[in-house]
């Protein structure tokens, strides 16, 4: 027993252990905040306060250590780098998650109906306007894409037309369903 109450006493527990557990405590409620928010951005309205909860209760119990030591600084490196990484962290897991819907839109100054007849055959609903671009004639493709899918639909353009221009906005609604790879034609008939 005095052994444990030697570690929590010690230099050991202040300036590895103590400043180790603020940085792990950082990461996780930042990286719960960066998904926290991405779940606000897409309405989320039940997983958001959720997440907001444990943000901040993870929070409370880090800063209270910082405030409990004042005067060890290992402890304020550590809640700033667990910061940093929680950022970093965050925004890995969100990509992994890749949630919600996207509007694609691609300019091309070459033809685009090889790119535009491998978008349909795979199942994508497309939109294709010919437009006025600022030098010469330009096509434009829309598209609504489910974000999972979207490394696939960037394949396809890089194979079809690799200097194609090429942007990328969030979607938070999609009335009428999105089309689908494995049957577009379902989403097309509900649409009538």
């Amino acid at each position: 027993m005095n052994e444990l109450k030697s570690l929590f006493d010690g230099d050991t527990f202040t300036y590895v252990i103590l400043p180790l557990l603020i940085f792990l405590a950082r990461i996780t409620d930042v990286s719960i905040g960066t998904i926290r928010i991405v779940m606000v951005a897409k309405g989320q309205k039940m997983i958001a306060p959720i997440l907001g909860f444990f943000e901040v209760l993870i929070w409370l119990l880090a800063i209270s250590k910082i405030m409990q030591n004042l005067d060890n600084w290992v402890c304020y490196v550590a809640y700033g780098a667990g910061f940093a990484t929680g950022n970093y962290i965050g925004m890995i897991i969100e990509e992994k998650l890749a949630m919600g819907i996207i509007q694609l839109q691609i300019i091309t100054r070459v033809d685009a109906h090889k790119l535009i007849e491998k978008l349909k055959s795979e199942g994508y609903g497309i939109t294709h306007q010919e437009a006025h671009g600022a030098i010469e004639e330009v096509s434009i493709i829309y598209s609504i894409i489910k974000r999972t899918e979207l490394a696939h639909v960037v394949d396809i353009i890089r194979t079809y037309n690799p200097n194609a221009f090429y942007s990328i906005a969030d979607v938070k609604f999609v009335n009428k369903g999105l089309y689908s790879q494995v049957n577009p034609m379902q989403y097309w008939r509900k649409g009538k």
